[in-house]
Formats: structure tokens, sequence, C-alpha cells
């Protein structure tokens, strides 16, 4: 009996390690697109604050040039406040001499004080002499030293100047690109609207305007009656027919899209609001809407629609377009939507 239990238990297939490798597949795959983001983000913030530091060097710069300079005006104005006191003291001898002179003139008994006088005036006078000459040396030297830093501001300034229009530049080439986008993505939107109306225009002469078949906005919609049994997402045959129509319309505009136009059709499925059944063989709404828009999409599969371009989606009850509650509305909201769209 053991080895009859270990028999069958062999026979038991473990899908746990498929499902976590598929699993692990996705998450590297989610974790590659993000580090492909990030690296992206990094290189972006790396060109932003190098210009970011480039120009705070520049304007640091200017700040220590524009200090320097303050200094040295300020020593300038100090030397010339210094020249202009040598001078009034050089005028100061000048007329005490003058004044020695004439008493020498007016009186010989005192010719000796007053040479000696002289004697002293003479030697200040030459003394201011040569601090006036090293004053003046000191302020041809401070006007080579702000010429110097003048040129030097000059520079940092057409620098910062060029910097500047390579920015205005580049943000100009940034927005035009960004025109140029936005009306090449028009022209598109315009182009497939255009199929689109063909598309649905087509579908309009194949199906004859049935009532339960109708266009709500860009989408074209089938109530769920006219494909599947109630509860089921297996197509019946009058559906079958309907979608093979749709399918021929389709194919017949297809070779007519540019090739530049990356289209697809999506495939919406939608219920009522009614619970599903304890113990059917959908668990709710999500699972019934999901089921039914697949299977519109492999039976356009199976009739030679391309299956990239092919998209399903379900919605449960929570994209209506009846409101309430009564059995009107909720036939309104059971439904298959088609919607020729740009991926």
């Amino acid at each position: 009996m053991a080895l009859g239990r270990n028999r069958r238990s062999n026979r038991n297939v473990d899908y746990w390690p498929g499902f976590v490798d598929a699993l692990s597949t996705l998450l590297l795959a989610i974790m590659f697109l993000l580090t492909v983001f990030v690296i992206g983000q990094f290189i972006l913030t790396r060109e932003i604050s190098g210009k970011d530091e480039v120009l705070n060097r520049l304007n640091s710069q200017i700040a220590e040039l524009t200090q320097l300079l303050a200094l040295e005006r300020s020593n300038s104005q100090d030397a010339n406040d210094q020249i202009a006191a040598l001078q009034a003291s050089l005028a100061s001898a000048v007329a005490e001499k003058s004044r020695l002179q004439q008493l020498l003139d007016e009186g010989a008994g005192a010719s000796d004080a007053a040479e000696a006088r002289i004697g002293e005036l003479s030697e200040d006078l030459e003394a201011e002499r040569q601090l006036s000459a090293r004053a003046q040396s000191q302020i041809a030297l401070l006007n080579q030293q702000i010429s110097a830093l003048r040129a030097q501001l000059a520079a940092v300034e057409e620098a910062l100047e060029v910097s500047e229009a390579k920015d205005k530049a580049s943000q100009a080439r940034i927005a035009d690109l960004g025109r140029r986008l936005n009306v090449a993505l028009a022209q598109k939107v315009q182009e497939l609207n255009r199929y689109r109306s063909d598309f649905f225009g087509r579908l309009r002469q194949i199906l004859s305007d049935r009532e339960n078949i109708r266009i709500v906005g860009d989408r074209f919609v089938f109530q769920s009656e006219v494909l599947f049994p109630s509860g089921s997402d297996e197509l019946n045959t009058a559906g079958r027919e309907e979608l093979s129509k749709l399918a021929s319309a389709l194919l017949e505009i297809a070779p007519e899209i540019p090739d530049d136009i990356n289209w697809v059709l999506r495939v919406d499925g939608h219920t009522d609001d009614v619970p599903i059944r304890a113990g059917g063989q959908f668990a709710d709404n999500w699972e019934l809407s999901t089921a039914r828009a697949n299977s519109v999409v492999r039976y356009l599969i199976s009739q030679g629609v391309p299956a990239k371009r092919l998209v399903a989606a379900g919605f449960a009850e929570y994209q209506p377009i009846a409101e309430g509650n009564s059995p009107e509305a909720r036939a309104q909201n059971r439904r298959i939507e088609f919607k020729l769209t740009e991926r």
C-alpha cells in the first residue's frame, strides 16, 4: 500500500518552481528598467550640476575680484590723502622759508639763526619730496594692479556671457525639439483618427446598423448578448459571425495604415453590477469580463488578425455607460467595446 501511495504522489506535478522562475524573471526585468532610469537620471543630474558648479565658481571669482578692486581703491585713496598732506606740508615749508628770507634781509643779526632754520627746512623739504616720490610709485603700482583686475573681471564677465548664451541656445533647441515632437504626435493622432473613421464606417455598412451594435464616442460597442450566452465566455454562433465581419473589415483597412503608426485594436470586456453566483465558473465580474475579452481576441487571431495588433482588457462593472440598476441600464453596461488606438 505504501508503494501505491508513493506512485500516486509522484504523479503530482509541482508547479511552484516554474512560478518562482517566472516571478524572478519579471522582477529582474523591472530592476533592469529601474536601473536604466536611475542611470539616465544620474547622468542628467550630473550635467545640470556641472553647469551650476561652473556658474557658482565664476560668481565666486567675480566676488573675489570685486573685493580686491575695492581694497585697491581704498589703498589708492589713502595714498592720495597722504600726497595731499605732503603737498600741504611742502607749501607750509616754502612759506616759512620765504618768511625767514625776509627776516634775513631785514636784520643781519639774525642771519645765522635764519640760515640754520633754512637748512632744517631744506632737509625737511627733501624728506617730504622723497616721501612724495615713494607715494607716486605706490600709486602707479596700484593703478597697474587695478588695470589687471579690471582685465580679469572683463574676461570673467565675457566667459559668463558666453556660458549664458550657450545655455539659452540649448534651451531654444530643447523647446524647438519639443514643438516638433508635439506637431508630429498631433499629425499621427489625426492620421490614426482618419483610419479609425474609415474602419467604423465600413463596420456600419457590414453590420447594417443593428440596435445591439452601435458606436459610442470613439468605440464600437457590441452588447454581450450578441456574442455570449449569459454568464459564459464561450462565443455563440451569431457572435462568431459578427466577429468574422469585424475581422474582415480590420484586415481590409490594415494594409492602408502606414507602418510608422503603431496601432492596436483594444478589446474591452464590461459587465453589469450583478455579483457572480457563488460556485460558478468565474469568481467575480473581473474574471468574466477579462475572459470574454480574451475569447474575442483569440477568435480574431483565428480569423487572421495579427496578434501584435490586439489587446484584451477587463473592466468588470466599474466603467458603466448607463447609470442606474434598471434592466435596460444593466443590459447596456454588459458589452464588448472595440477601440482602434495607437500603442
